[in-house]
């Protein structure tokens, strides 16, 4: 049998790759985020209740932007993180408070766009600022909780023979197949049930304006 070696594998590609994609998302992000925010208050009463939801968008996307300068000198060290172990599971939080909120805030958005649509004359007047703040604290609520039990998993991992410590997005190789039970229900919860609901809530209007412009054009005939 001939000898080959196999070919070198550098791991410095997200070293070289992943500071400047986040040095140009936190830029581009605030400044996105910034002027969203400052359009929202400018125009915050024609938008009506939805504004909410709009808001604590928003919010979540700020949450993580704060944390991207911290994962760029991580990055830029060759993924060695000097921030400690409570700050790394700090911005692991954020960015699951980020991904799992904004799916929430979304499918709030999308179910009162169906409300409005579909049910115009059963939603009017019924839906405040009230129920909206309310509705926005029980999405808070439930993607803290349902990120929570990541923040027990170990994050960080130090070599014996030196000081660099790793920042995990997920846990220690140790932990793996516990995580991944916990993950794959946290993923059905935070991402399929609300998916479903966005599908079936933007499914439902399409099927109403398509039926109301077949009944306009056979009225029209």
């Amino acid at each position: 049998m001939k000898n080959t070696s196999c070919p070198h594998i550098s791991f410095d590609f997200s070293g070289r790759f992943l500071p400047p994609v986040y040095i140009s998302v936190f830029i581009i992000g605030l400044v996105a985020n910034g002027w969203g925010l400052k359009s929202l208050l400018q125009n915050w009463k024609k938008l009506g209740n939805v504004n909410i939801f709009v808001l604590n968008l928003g919010l979540t996307d700020i949450l993580y932007l704060l944390t991207l300068p911290f994962l760029v000198v991580y990055y830029f060290m060759k993924s060695q993180w000097i921030f400690g172990q409570v700050f790394c599971k700090i911005t692991r939080f954020c960015f699951n408070l980020n991904l799992y909120g904004s799916i929430g805030f979304l499918t709030c958005i999308s179910v009162y766009r169906y409300l409005a649509i579909v049910h115009p004359m059963r939603a009017m007047g019924r839906i405040t600022v009230t129920h909206s703040v309310i509705i926005s604290v029980m999405v808070w609520l439930l993607v803290s909780v349902q990120s929570l039990p990541d923040m027990f998993y170990i994050k960080t991992y130090s070599k014996p023979t030196g000081n660099t410590e790793k920042c995990f997005d997920t846990t220690d190789r140790s932990f793996v197949e516990s995580y991944l039970k916990y993950s794959l229900g946290w993923t059905l919860t935070g991402f399929c049930v609300p998916l479903l609901i966005t599908l079936g809530c933007y499914g439902h209007v399409i099927v109403v304006l398509c039926r109301a412009l077949s009944d306009k054009s056979c009225f029209v005939c």
